[in-house]
């Protein structure tokens, strides 16, 4: 009987205790730093002296998307990482209504659209959230992306704009053709 219960209890429970004493903790995950955002004043004091594509988050405070993207999309650490290190990144409220100024043009609060007329200009009247505009280094448009991006998502398009692959493949050929090897290195 007491061998029975040695090996019922005891024996395990040694194993147990055996085996947590003996394992070494996991390597902790690598922290990356969170995106670094800037003003629209920001960043074109920025590009003129080290330019680099910008990247802008159109949102709004009442925008439950907005704030899913903010809490899933830009804190993935590749997101974050590839994000910082190839663009300029700028939130930019949709409905604020202090006056911005880009480039030589100063922007207002426009109540018929209830946003802001650069935020009606960068969307090309689309008014939708979120919203993220790709820019090269001189404020030219690129292209501009509605709705909500998982991290994957906004990841191929971010590669797509900063790798300059846009200006030689067309999305379908770079979905194709491009991104399956690119995105393993990431």
């Amino acid at each position: 009987m007491n061998k029975v219960l040695y090996l019922l209890f005891v024996l395990p429970a040694m194993t147990v205790l055996t085996g947590f004493a003996q394992t070494t903790p996991a390597p902790a995950t690598p922290v990356t730093a969170p995106v670094k955002w800037y003003s629209i004043d920001e960043v074109l004091e920025l590009t003129s002296k080290n330019p680099k594509k910008i990247f802008i988050d159109v949102y709004t405070d009442w925008c439950g998307w907005c704030k899913v993207m903010d809490r899933n999309t830009f804190t993935d650490p590749r997101v974050a990482a590839y994000l910082t290190a190839h663009f300029y990144p700028v939130k930019f409220n949709a409905e604020q209504k202090t006056p911005v100024t880009f480039g030589d043009k100063t922007f207002n609060f426009v109540s018929e659209y209830r946003a802001n007329e650069l935020a009606v200009a960068l969307l090309q009247g689309r008014m939708s959230y979120p919203t993220t505009v790709y820019m090269n280094a001189s404020g030219q448009l690129l292209s501009v992306v509605p709705g909500y991006q998982q991290a994957d998502g906004i990841l191929q398009i971010l590669v797509f704009f900063a790798e300059d692959y846009y200006t030689k493949l067309s999305w379908e050929d770079f979905s194709k053709d491009i991104w399956p090897a690119r995105q393993k290195q990431l």
